[in-house]
């Protein structure tokens, strides 16, 4: 069931916890949680997003998950964090210096718990956030805190450049990248 309206606008400025663990395959970095995920507590829950059909398309799981269900991600060895970690209904509402600090905050994150990858799910934030006015969807030449960066489309609905097939071809090549070294990860 959809949150409210109400619920909507409650959920302004919550955080949706972090779907992480050590030494995951790929760390998905969204932009910051939107405000239904952050009502019902869930990465990518708006309806309109399409970051499970994506990662199902791109051979991640077996089946489209719910994101009720991303604790499924984990021993998979894939986990879901953000740049900014308030909801907010636009990423448009952020600030480049929040983008700034959240990305110090998910390089210390990257240091903990030591992904083999960290893939960014937004591109506009990424350049933002790590000062790269430049950088192109793919792999990128630096790291962050050991961790391989890619960048990919952002799956949300407001995005609509990328259709669902292009941007599971983007994750895919993405996934036969990594090496899986993950316990329980897919390679």
């Amino acid at each position: 069931m959809s949150p409210t309206r109400e619920q909507l606008e409650a959920a302004r400025g919550r955080t949706v916890p972090d779907l992480i663990a050590p030494d995951l395959r790929v760390l998905f970095c969204g932009i910051n949680p939107g405000l239904t995920s952050g009502a019902v507590g869930h990465h990518f829950a708006h309806p309109g997003n399409r970051f499970w059909k994506v990662l199902h398309a791109a051979g991640f799981t077996d089946r489209v998950l719910s994101p009720f269900e991303e604790a499924e991600l984990l021993p998979l060895g894939l986990g879901v964090t953000n740049l900014v970690e308030r909801t907010t209904a636009a990423a448009a509402e952020l600030s480049a210096a929040e983008l700034r600090e959240g990305a110090e905050r998910l390089a210390a994150k990257v240091r903990l718990h030591r992904p083999e990858v960290v893939a960014f799910l937004g591109l506009g934030a990424y350049r933002a956030a790590f000062g790269r006015r430049t950088a192109a969807l793919g792999p990128q030449e630096e790291d962050i805190g050991g961790a391989r960066v890619w960048l990919l489309p952002n799956p949300s609905g407001l995005q609509g450049r990328y259709g669902l097939a292009a941007m599971a071809e983007a994750f895919a090549e993405m996934g036969s990248a990594t090496t899986g070294r993950a316990a329980g990860g897919r390679g």
